[in-house]
């Protein structure tokens, strides 16, 4: 199995820590809440809707388990999954939600697998479930001391040997820079903190390819998709009148916004303009929200194994030319299963998406 270095691109897979109970979402939705219970109950909402998505040999895992993150490692090692993102969640203000999976990776230094870290800066609000105007956790941005004090609690995992380094700094996502009042100002007090720490800097990514700031290192491109995509907000429909009409039909009827998988893709591995820093391509191995929103979600239509090695071949082809650290590609992502976007084993394809993944990365036809 060829090992990180010599593979053709580095498949650098989000990684979603929600499933195992909080206190917080027994209170919101119910004792013993995870988004197993999402996946579980999700309906057909049109004819030929492949619904529930259930898992495969992973079953409906705990991630309290340290067995279920040693078989998820695993499984994206031997596939050639470079890494795991986990999303990290802090509000403001010292507080924070779905932490105790990766502590328990930090702590434990178990699984022996490489990671790293994407701030999912964003409010939680019940849109997923109906409630659109029900904020549960609100995103904040206190300011300097709370750009300082978050710092602090992320310091030992970039001083982690599994943590993801670029030209020896530790790699760190923001998901929405585009909220941050202070980007740049809270870019740079971490970039003086890590080296302060004794660190050469942080390799700062920013979820947003048309944003720049001097103290960040790279953007990601693609793997946006709004749960709530309307025909008029969606370039691929605007284009033709008839697909427009077509879909507010099928809204109006109750039904989700549908599109093809392969065209809603398409753009993003998509030749950009010009940029101060390097893009990193993000590839999507198939989206469909319903389990969370029913009728007011977003089904890419069509998504096979097979469509996903187009798709995840031409994000290849993308950093083909760049020096072998610096080929990375996001995969959206790992185990996101309550929006029908994962790689992992489910009950149709098996391992399907894993086996293109281990197959493009290591050059086989």
């Amino acid at each position: 199995m060829p090992d990180a270095n010599s593979r053709r691109a580095r498949v650098i897979a989000f990684y979603l820590p929600q499933f195992h109970p909080i206190p917080e979402n027994d209170r919101w939705w119910g004792r013993g809440f995870t988004e197993w219970a999402n996946v579980a109950k999700a309906k057909p909402l049109f004819r030929g809707h492949e619904q529930p998505i259930l898992p495969g040999e992973l079953g409906f895992y705990d991630l309290r388990v340290p067995e279920t993150r040693e078989a998820q490692a695993e499984l994206a090692r031997e596939s050639g999954v470079a890494a795991f993102c986990y999303y990290h969640y802090w509000f403001g203000g010292g507080r924070r939600l779905l932490e105790r999976p990766f502590n328990e990776v930090l702590q434990s230094k178990r699984p022996d697998f490489p990671f790293c870290l994407c701030w999912a800066n964003e409010s939680w609000t019940g849109i997923w479930h109906g409630s659109p105007g029900v904020t549960l956790a609100e995103q904040t941005y206190p300011g300097a001391l709370d750009y300082e004090a978050h710092f602090a609690v992320l310091l030992p995992a970039f001083f982690d040997p599994r943590y993801l380094r670029i030209d020896g700094k530790p790699l760190f996502v923001i998901y929405r820079p585009f909220d941050i009042p202070d980007l740049s100002a809270m870019a740079a007090r971490w970039q003086e903190l890590a080296r302060q720490a004794g660190l050469p800097g942080l390799h700062l990514v920013l979820h947003q390819y048309d944003l720049y700031s001097p103290h960040h290192d790279a953007t990601i491109f693609g793997g946006y998709l709004t749960p709530r995509l309307r025909a008029r907000d969606n370039p691929l429909l605007r284009r033709n009148l008839v697909a427009r009409l077509a879909a507010w039909t099928r809204k109006l009827r109750g039904y989700p916004t549908v599109l093809d998988y392969e065209k809603a893709v398409e753009p993003m591995t998509a030749m950009l303009p010009d940029h101060p820093i390097p893009h990193y391509p993000c590839v999507v191995s198939n989206w469909d929200n319903t389990a969370r929103s029913g009728r007011n979600g977003l089904v890419l239509r069509g998504s096979n194994p097979e469509k996903f090695r187009v798709h995840l071949r031409r994000a290849i082809a993308r950093v083909s030319d760049r020096a072998p650290q610096d080929r990375i590609i996001f995969l959206k992502s790992w185990n996101e299963w309550a929006e029908g976007n994962f790689v992992e084993p489910d009950a149709r394809f098996v391992r399907g998406y894993l086996d293109v993944i281990e197959q493009e990365t290591r050059g086989a036809a």
